[in-house]
């Protein structure tokens, strides 16, 4: 059964104080399974005089009392994985072993943040005469605004809130309208890990409604978001304008780099797996395929093969290996960047089309010939579409890998490792991986350059966005 969406404010579930909702549609079938109301501007008020509060009572709780309760939200949240990974499948769409498998690394998360969060360590620094203390300290920002997408619907949100929680700040959580039910299973294993009320709170609405009241707001200290480039542009502008400290993780377009020394049948089955894990609605999927020319005609028919096998259908399927797109606009967006590139040349290998009339389900697809005049080779796909297209030198190979503002990831095999060097330091990437798809860790940077963002929403680095440097020197005798 799916379950009733309510926000939840000042540490109560509550329908809100409006009556304006939206329908929450399965992607398998198009159907609606339930709704999800939406926060009106009173419901914002009590949501920010909330944060304001649960900062003041959270900030005071020691990084070891919020250790403990961040555990024991991350058991709670493994100990319900079964029952959420439904929620989500019924939503999102992708197929229940990886439903299951982000809930369980969401525990995952908040266990790392949770240890992390007690090593948030000042320094002391020498000073120049007798007498005088020198000393760095580290207090959080404050209140946090953070924007959470549909495709990882507590992946992404986990990352906010836990970071957020190690370093002593409250968040009001704007999550994703589409995907709203298994975000709020989230928050419901932190509030009943203990959490005071207040220094978590869960609302839902119009994006643009709800970013342009809390991003200005006094009480709001910080902005994490999630989203794509053009959103993200809009809000960082925002934030500007009124001092904000701000976390972007935006778009991209991965190069997946293959030398003709690599791995093939390893590069195909690494990349073939992320390519069309959850329908490739990934910010850091592989999109723009890159085989040096030797290697070109064997990758490309063993990649064709890879997604031929996989079988498209309802994630509540045991035999499902890539689900529906989440919503009919990412359907649409696959047949135009599939038109585009066949009108300008592109051959399809495989796939290209809609399944069906019923659902959002959408062929696994590979494309050659593709040229770099049509939009996959320069937008972002955000969806199971693989363009492969040869190179020959190196130096051609890094100026299309980096000719894109994006930055957020990119992917490389070789057997050499003199190349292997070569490639990590020429591309302009925040993550690059080599040989293997090692991104996404909490405790490893994630983040990107360029248009896809700055700061970062793992390792040690993510803390340092939310929390103030101050420097006390004191002199006494």
């Amino acid at each position: 059964m799916y379950p009733e969406i309510l926000l939840h404010i000042d540490g109560v579930w509550t329908k809100g104080s409006g009556s304006r909702s939206q329908p929450v549609l399965n992607p398998a079938s198009g159907e609606a399974i339930g709704a999800v109301p939406y926060a009106e501007k009173a419901d914002l008020d009590q949501a920010l005089a909330a944060a304001e509060r649960g900062f003041a009572v959270w900030r005071k709780v020691s990084s070891f009392e919020r250790y403990k309760i961040m555990r024991r939200a991350a058991d709670i949240l493994r100990s319900r994985a079964e029952d959420i990974a439904r929620i989500m499948v019924q939503e999102q769409g992708k197929p229940l072993a990886e439903a299951k498998g982000e809930i369980l690394f969401g525990g995952d998360i908040i266990d790392w943040f949770a240890e992390e969060g007690r090593r948030t360590y000042g320094r002391v620094v020498p000073a120049r005469a007798e007498n005088i203390y020198q000393l760095v300290l580290k207090e959080p920002v404050g209140p946090v605004a953070a924007f959470t997408p549909w495709n990882f619907p507590i992946n992404q949100a986990v990352r906010k809130i836990s970071i957020a929680l190690a370093a002593g700040c409250s968040v009001i959580l704007k999550g994703p309208e589409e995907t709203p039910g298994s975000c709020a299973e989230l928050v419901r294993a932190y509030a009943d890990a203990g959490v005071p009320a207040g220094v978590i709170n869960l609302v839902f609405g119009i994006p643009a409604e709800i970013s342009e009241y809390l991003i200005p707001h006094p009480i709001i200290r910080k902005v994490s978001f999630t989203g794509s480039t053009a959103v993200g542009k809009h809000l960082a502008m925002l934030a500007g304008q009124h001092m904000k400290r701000v976390t972007m993780e935006l778009g991209g377009h991965a190069p997946a780099i293959v030398f003709e020394d690599a791995d093939i049948d390893q590069a195909v089955k690494i990349l073939a797996a992320n390519k069309f894990r959850n329908a490739g609605q990934i910010c850091v999927a592989p999109t723009r395929f890159l085989v040096q020319e030797k290697v070109y005609g064997t990758f490309v028919d063993k990649f064709t093969a890879a997604a031929k096998a996989i079988r498209v259908g309802d994630g509540l399927e045991k035999e499902t290996g890539m689900g529906p797109l989440a919503n009919t606009r990412r359907v649409e967006a696959m047949e135009a960047f599939v038109a585009d590139a066949v009108s300008q040349g592109a051959r399809i290998k495989t796939g290209g089309k809609r399944i069906g009339n019923k659902g959002n389900f959408f062929e696994p697809t590979v494309m050659t010939d593709v040229p770099l005049s049509a939009r996959i080779m320069s937008e972002e796909p955000f969806g199971p579409i693989a363009p492969i297209m040869p190179f020959t030198d190196f130096d051609g190979l890094v100026a299309e890998a980096n000719r894109l503002d994006y930055g957020l990831a990119a992917y490389a095999y070789t057997r050499s490792a003199k190349t292997a060097t070569a490639i990590g330091a020429a591309l302009e990437s925040g993550m690059v991986s080599i040989n293997h798809h090692g991104l996404a860790l909490p405790e490893v940077p994630f983040g990107g350059i360029k248009d896809s963002g700055y700061g970062s929403e793992g390792g040690s680095e993510a803390l340092d966005g939310y929390l103030n440097t101050k420097f006390v020197t004191q002199f006494g005798s």
